[in-house]
């Protein structure tokens, strides 16, 4: 059987098929500090300068901070029991909005985090941690009333716990 034509085309010299190379031309397998990386996207932030870097830094930063709210946000608003079944159903479809969004942004941020860059690892460690700290750690007054409301007008917190 010939297989001549099943070989795949061989990888740009100038650019590897995952787009992450070193200024030697190799690819990264490990960790690495620098501010010309790629995170997600074909060059982005690239060579574009230091304040580029800083911006998608402070993006992975935001995207991981977001998703921690929303975590929190979900865990709070669980499905109280005592609910009626529309009122169930409305809150489900809800926190399965959350949850989508949750788990698109967490999968954006691991896949930043797989740029290799400690930068980019560092960003999403302490977004996580602000996330925590101002969603889930119940430091702030406002983010520790997490009751569901009702449109009978009851305060389910105490009902639905996670």
């Amino acid at each position: 059987m010939d297989m001549k034509g099943m070989d795949s085309p061989p990888a740009s010299p100038k650019m590897p098929a995952n787009g992450h190379m070193d200024h030697h031309g190799m690819m990264h397998m490990t960790f690495f500090w620098g501010d010309r990386v790629q995170i997600l996207f074909s060059g982005w932030p690239g060579d574009r300068g230091l304040g580029v870097y800083f911006l998608a830094l402070f993006l992975v930063a935001i995207a991981a901070a977001a998703e921690e709210c929303l975590s929190t946000l979900s865990r709070r608003h669980a499905q109280p029991l005592v609910a009626s079944a529309g009122a169930r159903a409305s809150i489900g479809l809800a926190l399965t909005a959350l949850h989508t969004l949750r788990m698109g942004l967490l999968y954006l941020v691991m896949l930043a985090v797989m740029s290799f860059n400690v930068g980019v690892l560092i960003a999403a460690v302490v977004g996580h941690a602000v996330g925590y700290l101002v969603a889930g750690s119940g430091t702030f007054k406002w983010a520790r009333s997490g009751g569901v409301q009702i449109a009978d007008g009851h305060d389910y917190a105490n009902v639905a716990k996670c």
